[in-house]
């Protein structure tokens, strides 16, 4: 396998540190400094692997055109894998510790990031350790909290091009009750139905339209834009609170684009995509032109079929903020040593 991020697939590459932290009678113990990568040794009955009490975050830092190294909207990722970790009934770490892990861990690991527009891509987890295959309806009262780092290029192989959708109206994403934790879970049971539309559709992605409801893809935002708006579908409990999505309705306010959140449909969509854009946000994706949607046997190609200049010029600006290109208006960025 390729060592260059740029050419090897996403999150294949790790940095050679690592912070750990163990939970053990409602309190996390935490060093206070990166150790190496290693692998770690779990019992046959831990928990997290019978009983999914596992979840994780993604974020990224990134090279900042003077050469400094920065950390993007981390307070806002330390919450929601602070609200994933109590959704699975278990302890979460106080804040200023996991912040302080994540902080360590890219310091450890800076020599590692790539040039833009690659960056390191940061992965905090929690697994659950309690050695009990009889505790299905009970928590674990152990666990290990680590943050490892991947040095990566684009989410999507090819770059930024225009990518293409299925339409999945009958099939849930998850459970709606657990749509908005990043747990292991959620992602297992979109991969099945995006296999089926790579295979039968030439499908990236499916975007997830349960009983004609548009949320989300399975691992990225939905956006509709033109010229003067930007429209995403309103927040619940039944998909994914995106960091990357707030960031682009704050900035499309800022562009002065009128900011709908509000119920989208399949029937919307299909009279959208003659003639505006449709782009998808991650962390890991960034922003991601939408070049064609599939909706039951029919194929919609979404404007010309190309990147449109909205959704370029909110890509352009949200890079800009990463990469310290443009103001931090909205102090999103955290400069750490490296």
């Amino acid at each position: 396998m390729s060592n260059d991020p740029f050419t090897a697939p996403f999150g294949s590459l790790f940095g050679d540190q690592m912070t750990v932290a163990t939970l053990s009678d409602g309190h996390y113990t935490y060093g206070g400094a990166a150790q190496a990568f290693e692998n770690f040794s779990l019992h046959p009955g831990t928990h997290a692997l019978h009983y999914g009490s596992s979840c994780f975050e993604g974020l990224k830092a990134h090279r900042q055109v003077d050469g400094s190294l920065a950390v993007f909207r981390v307070d806002d990722h330390v919450a929601r894998m602070r609200q994933s970790i109590e959704r699975l009934r278990i302890v979460a770490p106080d804040g200023s510790v996991l912040r302080q892990m994540i902080l360590d861990a890219v310091e450890a690991n800076a020599s590692f990031t790539p040039p833009t527009p690659g960056s390191l891509y940061i992965r905090p987890t929690f697994i659950g350790t309690t050695p009990n295959i009889g505790a299905a309806a009970s928590p674990s009262e152990t666990g290990i909290l680590y943050v490892i780092c991947s040095p990566v290029g684009d989410y999507f192989p090819g770059g930024v091009r225009p990518l293409t959708l299925y339409v999945e109206t009958k099939i849930p994403r998850t459970t709606p009750q657990f749509g908005m934790v990043k747990s292991g879970a959620n992602y297992v049971m979109a991969l099945g139905p995006t296999l089926d539309a790579k295979r039968d559709h030439g499908a990236d992605q499916v975007l997830f339209a349960t009983g004609d409801d548009i949320t989300e893809t399975g691992a990225s935002n939905f956006f509709l834009a033109d010229d003067t708006r930007v429209i995403t579908r309103q927040l619940d409990e039944s998909f994914l609170h995106g960091v990357t999505r707030d960031s682009v309705i704050a900035i499309a306010a800022d562009l002065g684009y009128e900011v709908e959140e509000r119920p989208l449909g399949t029937g919307e969509l299909i009279d959208w995509a003659a003639k505006g854009e449709v782009f998808l946000s991650g962390t890991a994706a960034v922003i991601a032109p939408v070049g064609t949607v599939i909706v039951g046997d029919a194929r919609h190609t979404v404007g010309d079929g190309q990147p449109g200049p909205n959704t370029l010029r909110l890509r352009e600006a949200l890079t800009d903020i990463l990469v310290g290109a443009a103001p931090d208006n909205h102090q999103w960025r955290t400069t750490v040593a490296g």
